[in-house]
């Protein structure tokens, strides 16, 4: 739905956004020779992973939508964006340096992303549960269930963009 995604963008882009616009440095900063002014923004790999992370969270959100949706529940695009709001979530998160993993980076280092991150996740879950607003958004109430698979999808998304700074 149009204003699911509206949603979407206002929460990930911008709440998210704000957050690891503060982010640290990486460790390593220093120690690597500079960028050159030609260099694009999508050099060094970051094209590829834009591309991979893209097709690995579109693959879950279509997976997760076609599962619920071919077994006749209701609810199948409330999982979708659901989904999505955790799976922006936790790539925020992942996204945090190219290099260090998110277990070595400690999630109070940077407040304001963890803070953000708590907003995005209170106010989806909000959207979900406040008799008003699920009609407004058009979305249906999540069981403990299904919010649990939404959440570990996310969760899905965090191990492999992990995985792939190994």
């Amino acid at each position: 739905m149009p204003l699911q995604l509206l949603w979407l963008n206002l929460l990930t882009d911008g709440l998210l956004g704000l957050g690891m616009g503060v982010e640290n440095a990486e460790s390593d900063t220093m120690k690597r020779p500079p960028y050159s002014p030609k260099e694009g923004v999508f050099s060094r790999g970051a094209g590829v992973q834009v591309i991979w992370v893209g097709a690995l969270i579109g693959a879950l959100a279509l997976g997760l939508g076609s599962w619920y949706y071919f077994t006749g529940r209701e609810q199948w695009q409330t999982m979708v964006f659901t989904f999505l709001a955790f799976a922006q979530v936790f790539q925020a998160w992942a996204s945090r340096s190219a290099t260090d993993s998110f277990f070595k980076l400690r999630i109070m280092s940077n407040p304001l992303l963890a803070g953000m991150s708590a907003l995005v996740v209170g106010l989806q879950l909000t959207v979900l549960y406040v008799p008003f607003l699920a009609d407004f958004f058009s979305v249906k109430a999540l069981s403990l269930c299904d919010l649990s698979i939404a959440i570990t999808g996310g969760i899905v998304v965090l191990v492999v963009m992990e995985v792939e700074k190994c």
